[in-house]
């Protein structure tokens, strides 16, 4: 009967554990969406509140990085967060056009990853939420016959500091190139 005790705690605590630990991973997971930065292809949502003919219902973002928008015309979003972008099309309506306009900006549909080398169907997929190396070559097919488990490299949009070396676990988010190189044994 100790034991039991012993081992209900044991087991209470490990859960305990296992729970933080998953809220932590998903916190540090929605941190890095927040800081998520607008690009080329995202397709968003631009709801301006009681004025249905300034919103937008779905706008994809040129390959310049604008939107137009109804009265003040083409907006640069792109590198922007949600909340920059927000405040921009706010101050752009602001005066001239609404005495106090509330700007709402939903992602209604993330900018594809790329997935390259060795695997079965490489090219463009949709991003979903939670996206990882792992998945990311799941849907491209799997890895080929030659293709090395311990060789992927990740080249993030925008970054300056080249390719990183990835493991399954790396977080994939949208514009990155996963690449798999081949093995040589």
């Amino acid at each position: 009967m100790l034991t039991q005790i012993r081992f209900i705690k044991k087991l209470s605590r490990f859960i305990c554990v296992l729970f933080f630990a998953s809220i932590a991973a998903f916190t540090s997971y929605a941190q890095n969406l927040q800081d998520y930065q607008l690009g080329a292809d995202d397709v968003i949502s631009v709801t301006v509140f009681d004025e249905p003919d300034l919103s937008l219902k779905e706008a994809r973002i040129s390959s310049t990085g604008t939107i137009a928008m109804p009265l003040i015309g083409q907006i640069s979003v792109k590198g922007l967060s949600v909340a920059d972008a927000e405040r921009l099309i706010y101050n752009s309506y602001l005066g001239d056009y609404l005495k106090k306009p509330d700007i709402t900006i939903t992602i209604v549909e993330y900018r594809q990853f790329y997935v390259n080398g060795e695997v079965e169907k490489p090219g463009g997929y949709s991003y979903r939420e939670g996206m990882t190396v792992q998945r990311a070559i799941t849907l491209a097919g799997g890895f080929t016959e030659r293709a090395s488990r311990s060789k992927i490299r990740l080249t993030r949009e925008g970054a300056s500091n080249g390719p990183i070396d990835a493991v399954m676990s790396t977080p994939v988010q949208p514009g990155d190139v996963i690449t798999v190189e081949e093995s040589f044994f």
